[in-house]
């Protein structure tokens, strides 16, 4: 990713000259008077923003700039040629200025993408932490990977089982390779319910629908149907933090949420469940980021209770680590049930490359390896090995 860092440079000297120069005509008209804020000459904040690390200058700058916001455009003269000429020769036009006080983790770059900016962490822009990156609310965007892919794993499908009567099914001869599709989108429903006029910081409250599905696309012999589709929407909130950790780490955001997850059959197939979680992300340099969720399942009776013990395979938590390696490569490491678990869980492996320029397309090639329980929720208490190749649109 492209990067711009501020130096001192000779045209920063320039640049406060101008603005003294104009402050000072501003002061007094040609009669002796104070002169009206309408005579003052017209800044644009991308003028402040290039006094670089003179701080005094840039909030004087910032402070001139804001007077003129409520002034009608039409009675403000066009900024100083001086002023304007501050510029270096050749420069990019300035991105969307970020508040340099705030000591959040984000690369500065020059790309303008509206609220997709990257000159906001990934972490930043994936849940509309800052102002900079609200992309507002009802709006659709991508949640997990959209996901179409071919898997193969190291046994058949086993028959589904369950300790609750009447949920054994009976054995059907599935095959190993499968076809697997993932859909999942989200839409923010409301933001700023507690940072509420915060200038840097945005919470928000989001609705995401999930669902997997395999295909038995290769198995003619039983007129290729599909042999799972699990569902799962999801309500959760997200609060935006900031909170140095050792290593220059950064704790971004934290939050909480409800989720039913089923797979929409009748018995002996039917499986269910539905927990809280709290939930938690931080990041290192835009490079690694580590997320987490640890949960409480919702009790049900033993009569509605389709699966018992899934807490046993699937355990309580959640961790997802992620290094984007550069522009192109991401890789990223899943391990579910380590926290409160009892030894069994799941491992996740998953290597993702751009298909085209990852800054104007989200199509990814994405390689998948799982290991553990859970790979869909009707084989929640069956161990498999699957390998997944495929094609993912992730977060548009």
């Amino acid at each position: 990713m492209k990067r711009r860092l501020f130096h001192f440079q000779p045209w920063t000297l320039a640049a406060a000259a101008a603005l003294c120069a104009a402050g000072a005509q501003a002061q007094t008209a040609p009669s002796g008077e104070p002169a009206s804020p309408l005579v003052d000459a017209q800044l644009t904040w991308q003028q402040c923003a290039r006094l670089g690390t003179d701080k005094d200058a840039r909030l004087a700058c910032f402070d001139r700039w804001a007077q003129q916001q409520t002034l009608p455009a039409a009675a403000v003269p066009a900024a100083p040629a001086a002023l304007a000429s501050a510029q270096p020769q050749g420069a990019p036009a300035a991105s969307q200025p970020v508040d340099a006080s705030v000591p959040a983790t984000r690369v500065v770059t020059v790309d303008d993408e509206g609220c997709r900016n990257r000159q906001y962490s990934t972490l930043s822009r994936f849940w509309e932490l800052e102002n900079g990156t609200d992309c507002g609310t009802f709006t659709f965007r991508g949640y997990r990977p959209l996901n179409l892919s071919v898997s193969a794993a190291t046994d058949k499908p086993q028959t589904p089982t369950s300790p609750s009567p009447g949920h054994t099914a009976e054995p059907v001869n599935y095959q190993a390779n499968e076809m697997r599709i993932g859909l999942s989108v989200r839409t923010k429903l409301a933001q700023g319910m507690l940072t509420q006029g915060d200038p840097v910081k945005k919470d928000s409250l989001w609705f995401a629908y999930s669902q997997q599905s395999t295909w038995q696309l290769f198995n003619g012999d039983i007129s290729r149907p599909f042999r799972t589709t699990d569902h799962e929407p999801e309500l959760m909130y997200v609060y935006p933090t900031d909170v140095k950790l050792p290593g220059g780490w950064r704790w971004r955001y934290a939050g909480l949420g409800i989720v039913h997850q089923s797979n929409g059959q009748s018995l002996p197939l039917s499986r269910s469940w539905n927990r809280v979680y709290l939930m938690g992300g931080m990041e290192l340099d835009n490079q690694f980021a580590i997320t987490a969720k640890i949960w409480k399942r919702i009790q049900e009776s033993a009569a509605n209770d389709d699966n018992p013990d899934i807490t046993d395979y699937l355990g309580h938590s959640e961790i997802t680590g992620s290094w984007f390696v550069n522009k192109d490569n991401t890789l990223a490491a899943t391990v579910r049930g380590a926290i409160g678990g009892t030894g069994r869980g799941s491992v996740k492996l998953e290597w993702m490359r751009a298909i085209g320029d990852p800054a104007k397309s989200n199509l990814r090639f994405h390689t998948q390896l799982f290991h553990g329980y859970g790979d869909t929720l009707v084989d929640y208490n069956r161990k498999r090995t699957v390998l997944s190749v495929g094609v993912s649109l992730v977060d548009f």
